[in-house]
């Protein structure tokens, strides 16, 4: 059965999701920073899901990166599977400028992460929805009921 990392549950908001991953939004300002996360049981790499998955993966990847840059206008994107901290498989999307703190460099362990102050936290999950909202994206605050496909859960 799927269940989100909980490091993953403390540090970011879930945005909705498309037919294979969760949306997360992660909660450092410092960023415009969303995560995908499959929902298969007990996959740490992309090459352990099936071929469908992988393409789905794909798809939804292009979808959340052009997204984010119609939204946020940044110099680069940048897409990574890590995974050295939370082995669960869940790629990250950083929208990068050249005035950001850890320009040119990676964000990890660059600056200290700065939460969201009063309402920006809301505005940004609204903003992203509603960016996102369509045929193969489903807003929620929930993580959706299982299906015979998968099974998720959220561990808090």
């Amino acid at each position: 059965m799927f269940k989100l990392d909980a490091a993953l549950v403390s540090d970011t908001v879930l945005i909705g999701h498309f037919p294979l991953s969760l949306v997360l939004l992660h909660k450092d300002a410092n960023y415009p920073w969303c995560i995908l996360v499959p929902q298969r049981a007990s996959i740490k790499e992309i090459y352990q899901l099936d071929e469908e998955d992988q393409i789905q993966l794909l798809r939804e990847s292009c979808t959340l990166s052009e997204t984010m840059v119609s939204m946020f206008d940044p110099d680069k994107m940048n897409i990574a599977a890590l995974g050295n901290m939370v082995p669960q498989l869940h790629i990250h999307h950083v929208a990068r400028f050249k005035t950001d703190g850890a320009w040119p460099n990676p964000i990890w362990g660059t600056q200290p992460a700065q939460a969201y102050e009063g309402e920006a936290l809301a505005k940004r999950v609204s903003q992203l929805r509603s960016a996102l909202d369509g045929d193969d994206f489903t807003i929620s605050d929930e993580v959706p009921e299982p299906t015979s496909t998968f099974s998720p859960t959220i561990e808090t």
